[in-house]
């Protein structure tokens, strides 16, 4: 709403509400579309080029996403911004979508460093933001970003969080937030077995909150690995439920091994929490890497590194050594230049290593990351095998933040 307010005129319209849909019902050709919404909006059409037109909710008309190549190509001068939910399945729908005329954006629930400007904390922001992070600062950090780990980030609960400065109204807001999105997946369903199992998976996928998952009989069901992947499939498209699949790589590029059984991830670590009912347990934690079974703060790591992707699709990446004696798992390798830089995420000063050590001995350089409760430092140490290599411990509030240390490690040790 601020950026629009950076234009002289503004159409912002709703295709939820059966007035503003209306336009595109009635009109099928671009120049008598955009007279009715000027008119309709007291706006003279020679303002074009000062107006903004922002379609919401744009998923409710395959109609309005196909217009918006033929609107690019006649009014290259108005500025249109459209947005919406589970648009991947919208655009099944749509029999010729511009390719080339749209630019594409990806919104992600609000990050950490998102959340606290939009909580008015500068300070913790500012202090964030200093690459190495004060000392000083390090309990104000981490106990905002535990509040953050509690709610999620999507901006309807933030706002509420905000407005009342409590987390006593949100269940209503939460449970109303996923009621809305495993309704309206339905609505995309091709069929209604697809329906079904779509309807199975979105049901209880959080009971599998950052574990491998197989297919076949999923959720001890009686569907079939290709339904169920189908549905998974969908849901991944959809952004609600990401499939993060290993490689076994050890130098870039990272190639996902999409035969191999994959992490999931959801849409937002607080529905989550709110799903798995455990937001009053967290509150007593002073580490979160305890929730859970130890799921919650590796999701929502991964979830950091999604939103930092806007302009593609990227997912992250975890590395696998599957040997019958001698498996491992690293929770994600990140790429920085001609390196694949393996993290852990682990709780207590210490914490089990052994994955990240057996990829250290066979990446070939010293580089290595974890994300646990503590303060900021790098240690230089030696794998159980004598093989050097130097350790960045980074906070948990750190995950966006993530390209700029690796950087900052690499450039100085």
């Amino acid at each position: 709403m601020n950026f629009s307010e950076t234009y002289k005129y503004r159409i912002i319209l709703n295709l939820e509400l059966e007035s503003d849909l209306l336009h595109f019902n009635k009109f099928s050709e671009v120049k008598p579309l955009l007279e009715s919404l000027f008119i309709s909006r007291n706006i003279s059409v020679s303002s074009l080029n000062e107006t903004l037109l922002f379609i919401d909710e744009i998923q409710e008309s395959p109609k309005a996403i196909q217009m918006l190549r033929y609107i690019y190509e006649e009014f290259p001068g108005l500025h249109v911004i459209a947005a919406g939910s589970l648009l991947e399945f919208a655009m099944k729908k749509v029999k010729s979508f511009p390719v080339g005329r749209v630019e594409f954006l990806y919104l992600n629930p609000l990050n950490f460093p998102e959340f606290l400007e939009a909580i008015g904390h500068q300070t913790a922001l500012k202090h964030l933001n200093i690459t190495p992070c004060d000392p000083t600062a390090h309990i104000t950090l981490l106990a905002q970003f535990n509040q953050y780990a509690i709610i999620g980030g999507m901006p309807e609960i933030v706002s509420n969080y905000i407005k009342n400065n409590s987390i006593t109204d949100l269940p209503a807001v939460y449970e109303s937030i996923w009621s809305t999105y495993k309704s309206d997946v339905g609505k995309y369903a091709s069929n209604d077995t697809d329906r079904k199992v779509i309807t199975h998976v979105i049901s209880l996928a959080h009971l599998y909150l950052d574990q491998r998952i197989k297919f076949q009989n999923f959720g001890q069901s009686n569907y079939r690995s290709r339904e169920v992947g189908e549905a998974f499939r969908s849901l991944d498209a959809a952004k609600i439920i990401q499939l993060i699949y290993p490689t076994t790589d050890v130098t870039v590029p990272a190639k996902p091994d999409l035969k191999k059984a994959p992490r999931m991830q959801f849409l937002d670590t607080g529905l989550v929490n709110h799903e798995l009912g455990i937001q009053s347990d967290m509150l007593a934690f002073s580490d979160l890497s305890s929730s859970y079974r130890g799921n919650i703060i590796p999701h929502l790591i991964s979830q950091e590194l999604i939103s930092l992707n806007t302009i593609k699709d990227k997912k992250p990446v975890f590395w696998v050594r599957d040997k019958k004696q001698s498996s491992a798992e690293v929770d994600i390798v990140y790429s920085f230049k001609d390196k694949l830089i393996p993290i852990e995420i682990k709780s207590g000063k210490t914490g089990t290593l052994k994955s990240l050590h057996q990829f250290i001995e066979y990446c070939g350089h010293p580089y290595a990351v974890r994300f646990y409760g503590g303060e900021f430092g790098i240690l230089k140490t030696k794998t159980p095998g004598g093989i050097p290599y130097v350790l960045m411990n980074l906070p948990y509030y750190l995950g966006t933040k993530l390209p700029e240390y690796i950087d900052y490690f690499i450039s100085n040790y």
